[in-house]
């Protein structure tokens, strides 16, 4: 009998502890995620702007993993950005914040938060196949392969596999 009441209250015991520290734990590996997110932005970045100051005819090959979220090349705004749905408030919500070349702005959705990171390209005309459309890359257990082109002056393209 004695055995019986101590499971339980052993049981009792984890599950209260797991209901403290589980959203703490989801919290953090949301952070993290993020974190990976902006880091892919800013390798995108950084293959963008080799790609243009190698000059024209350059292309450059970056292999991108997104585990959470996805990234949206929208080359008729010239723009590069991630959404991720978190539980993690990376951002006061609403507000618009600059982090270094990238705004970000978190938004309540529900119970969590939507988060968007992105850097508009204002001196370059980004396109997707040569042409001014709207790419989207949900998370994938594999890596995206993704080319940039310098296609001469302010034209940069990507091409995705």
């Amino acid at each position: 009998m004695e055995t019986v009441t101590y499971t339980l209250v052993a049981f009792v015991l984890i599950g209260l502890i797991l209901a403290f520290v589980k959203p703490e734990i989801d919290e953090l590996q949301d952070k993290a995620l993020i974190e990976q997110s902006m880091n892919v932005l800013r390798q995108i970045d950084s293959g963008i702007n080799d790609a243009y100051n190698s000059g024209t005819g350059n292309k450059r090959l970056l292999e991108v993993s997104i585990k959470e979220g996805k990234i949206v090349f929208d080359s008729i705004n010239d723009t590069i950005y991630f959404l991720i749905d978190s539980n993690y408030m990376y951002s006061e919500p609403g507000q618009v914040l600059k982090d270094g070349a990238f705004d970000v702005l978190t938004a309540r959705q529900g119970s969590g938060y939507e988060v968007y990171a992105g850097l508009n390209y204002t001196k370059f005309n980004l396109t997707y196949s040569g042409e001014e459309k709207t790419k989207i890359l949900p998370s994938s257990a594999s890596f995206y392969e993704l080319f940039v082109y310098n296609k001469g002056g302010e034209n940069i393209d990507f091409l995705i596999k």
